[in-house]
């Protein structure tokens, strides 16, 4: 018996490959943004106009803001693991999670340094303390500050505080000028500068723009989702979940419309502050929806031996996210910016994204690679052993 509890809990194949999908999807996005480096060719002919616009629409409506939350939602599901893992020893993984918090903030400082104002991983380090709060805590209380968070509560109290008060007005973060000054430093090509501004000023550009943006949240609503998903077994194959997932998906989708539809009228509105706290949460919501489309139409098509197949290097993507990330957003700096190769003004959306995949085919064989002789990738396996300094797992 003290042996079965020991094991550690299997490996959710699964799991790593729709991690591999959304850091992929997220690979893809940040291409066609040149890594929030707005800089794109000008009078190029008509037709590859709108090829581009055709891109850029196909691919931020599928995965914008969808792959990102999917990255979230399985950061909560692998807190999940490490602390089930743990607690079936008899170890309490909350005050080693935080160690392992301060761990990531140094990765995200790393990813950071070439990814002017547009690391998520600083974000992580925040909201994470959200998991180590609620670890002790029943599924049906996660569940109800799930949703909670997912609701936007920070953008429902000003848009009911403004209905009493008409002088209210959001908090003036300052977003668009950091962002502004994020580009103009990033035009100049000073390798030095760039890499400290960003460190110092991108971060604190993409934090205030999370802010503002729901993200905070909606990233602490995911993580707990991403709990509550671990705690119920969700992603283990069998028959109840998989009627879990039927019902997911159909749900999910017949209210991803209205959703969206509502977003585009209150986005419409000539009022700022509606736009920025109904419109942020409408936004949200709509995203979510899709998002649990992405998610459950994923976990049921793997079920299916030809997708499985098809999807398999995924896998290998997915076992070394970490890696791959902070390694796509070197290797975008390199393609994209001044003091590299500086092919953003001869980019389009579409050539944009056939880069993204070369980039993504590129990461992909050196991930099978690597993990021929190795369990975990260069930056997964560090994260871990340092995680574990000074402790008998």
């Amino acid at each position: 018996m003290e042996k079965q509890l020991s094991e550690k809990l299997p490996r959710i194949e699964v799991v790593d490959a729709l991690r591999g999908f959304a850091v992929m999807a997220i690979l893809l996005v940040h291409n066609l943004e040149h890594f929030i480096f707005p800089v794109y060719p000008t009078g190029d002919p008509g037709w590859l106009n709108i090829l581009n616009d055709g891109v850029f629409n196909i691919t931020f409506s599928l995965f914008a803001g969808k792959a990102y939350a999917i990255f979230a939602l399985l950061f909560g599901f692998t807190f999940y693991i490490q602390s089930a893992n743990q607690q079936r020893k008899g170890k309490d993984f909350g005050y080693r999670f935080l160690w392992r918090l301060v761990l990531l903030a140094v990765f995200a400082t790393v990813n950071a340094a070439f990814f002017p104002a547009g690391d998520v991983l600083l974000l992580f380090v925040v909201v994470g303390v959200v998991l180590f709060v609620v670890r002790k805590w029943s599924d049906c209380a996660i569940l109800v500050t799930a949703i909670v968070f997912l609701l936007q509560p920070v953008e429902w109290y000003h848009y009911i505080v403004s209905l009493y008060d008409p002088s209210h007005t959001l908090p003036d973060l300052g977003v668009g000028a950091m962002y502004q000054e994020v580009a103009a430093y990033t035009k100049e090509g000073n390798l030095g500068e760039f890499l400290w501004k960003n460190i110092t000023y991108g971060q604190k550009a993409s934090l205030y723009w999370a802010l503002g943006a729901g993200r905070f949240w909606q990233t602490a609503g995911l993580f707990l989702m991403g709990l509550y998903i671990g705690r119920k077994q969700l992603f283990v194959s069998s028959e109840t979940n998989t009627r879990f997932w039927v019902k997911a998906l159909i749900i999910s989708a017949i209210a991803f419309a209205p959703l969206f539809q509502l977003k585009e009228l209150v986005m419409a509105s000539d009022s700022l502050l509606v736009r920025g706290t109904v419109g942020t949460a409408f936004d949200m919501w709509q995203k979510f929806a899709f998002t649990v489309v992405l998610v459950a139409s994923f976990v049921l098509l793997y079920q299916k031996e030809g997708f499985k197949k098809f999807v398999s290097n995924l896998r290998f993507y997915g076992k070394m996210s970490l890696s791959n990330y902070i390694g796509q957003s070197i290797a975008g700096a390199v393609i994209y910016f001044p003091f590299g190769l500086y092919l953003a003004p001869y980019c389009g959306y579409a050539l944009s994204l056939i880069i993204g995949f070369v980039l993504f085919l590129l990461q992909v064989c050196f991930c099978k690679w690597w993990l021929k002789s190795h369990k975990q990738g260069p930056l997964e396996g560090i994260w871990h052993k340092w995680t574990w300094l000074g402790a008998d797992k």
